[in-house]
């Protein structure tokens, strides 16, 4: 992205990962390898780097739960001793999970948790198997966990007004420092979140943008989707006003920290925006409207879809323009939401009814 030939973030990101990657696999043995070369055209490098944990989670049990593995390292285990392994060794790896200490270090797992990371065994097994170098595939007969369906957490109307009203004068009641602080990242403040709720993007999208992405003659922005997919996001007049106040006066101002010259938002070093950066800054303000709902960029994502979805009843709309790959995952996220029922039926029974006159 981009007209000049600098490496763009997302470049510079799947440069790291790829090495993240391959240091992860230097622990593991030799034939685990081909498994993560054969996916590797139908899988991103943030899927594989799943994978990646996932396995080695598997790996550590063996080695530390399991009675059968004499082994000291997870490179000595063999496809023979996969091979070996029965259903119950998985439902005990499933129960493993749960709760588990390694390295001195505890660790747990939600049923999601345990349901991501018994389908990426799964899908090991298979990649051997269907290649005949596998006969027992011990994975397929125990039963992948229930998940039950959560909760979407967004904000209503109302608090999205709070908050951009929040953003925009929180600095009112500050001195000194504080408000000198405020005062120079406002504009950059109120572009971020008014980006999110306005097109929906994810944060690792608004970390990537460049400026030469911004596009005010058509109204959009060029993002790099989830798998490297390039797209136009359009945005509306009041995205338009909060990015070009920031770009034109606030951003104009900055001097970027070498080899962070095309970055559109900026820390306060002068580099690209972190993706925790922007999680922190969400974190803070949103705090400050609700303390029942734990406010993420992910859940300003949601609010966009189902405001979207609520005022044009178009799921296929919504999926397009979020960027999901199946509208079902959509249709499942935002068209059973229908909060505004539920209000009316706390109101549509009465407990004590008035006597007959």
């Amino acid at each position: 992205m981009g007209t000049s030939n600098h490496q763009t973030y997302h470049q510079e990101k799947n440069a790291a990962n790829i090495h993240k990657l391959r240091e992860l696999l230097k622990e593991f043995p030799p034939f685990a390898k081909d498994f993560f070369r054969g996916i590797e055209p139908v899988s991103s490098i943030n899927t594989r780097i799943g994978y990646a944990y996932d396995i080695r989670t598997f790996f550590r049990f063996l080695l530390t739960a399991n009675p059968s593995f004499q082994s000291t390292e997870i490179s000595s285990i063999t496809l023979s001793d996969l091979n070996a392994l029965e259903p119950v060794d998985i439902e005990e790896y499933l129960e493993y999970l749960k709760l588990y200490t390694y390295g001195g270090k505890s660790y747990s797992n939600d049923e999601r948790g345990i349901h991501r990371k018994l389908s990426s065994l799964r899908k090991f097994y298979l990649y051997y198997q269907k290649r005949d170098r596998l006969t027992n595939n011990p994975t397929t007969v125990v039963d992948m966990p229930k998940l039950h369906d959560k909760e979407i957490v967004r904000l209503d109307s109302g608090e999205v007004a709070e908050l951009l009203e929040l953003v925009e004068h929180a600095g009112d009641s500050l001195t000194g420092r504080k408000k000198s602080f405020y005062e120079k990242n406002k504009l950059r403040n109120i572009a971020i979140f008014t980006l999110f709720l306005g097109t929906g993007i994810r944060v690792s999208e608004c970390v990537g943008l460049d400026i030469e992405d911004i596009d005010f003659r058509e109204n959009r922005i060029r993002i790099i989707r989830k798998g490297g997919k390039e797209e136009y996001v359009y945005f509306g007049e009041e995205v338009r006003n909060a990015l070009k106040n920031y770009i034109d006066i606030s951003r104009e101002q900055i001097q970027p920290a070498a080899g962070h010259e095309h970055a559109l938002f900026y820390s306060i070093q002068r580099r690209r925006i972190s993706v925790q950066a922007i999680e922190n800054l969400v974190s803070e303000y949103a705090g400050q409207i609700t303390n029942f709902k734990h406010i993420t960029p992910h859940k300003l994502r949601s609010t966009y879809g189902t405001s979207l979805y609520r005022e044009t009843g178009d799921i296929y709309l919504v999926a397009e323009v979020l960027g999901h790959n199946d509208v079902n995952t959509t249709r499942k996220h935002y068209a059973a939401m229908e909060d505004d029922k539920k209000r009316i039926a706390a109101t549509a029974v009465s407990l004590r009814k008035p006597a007959a006159q």
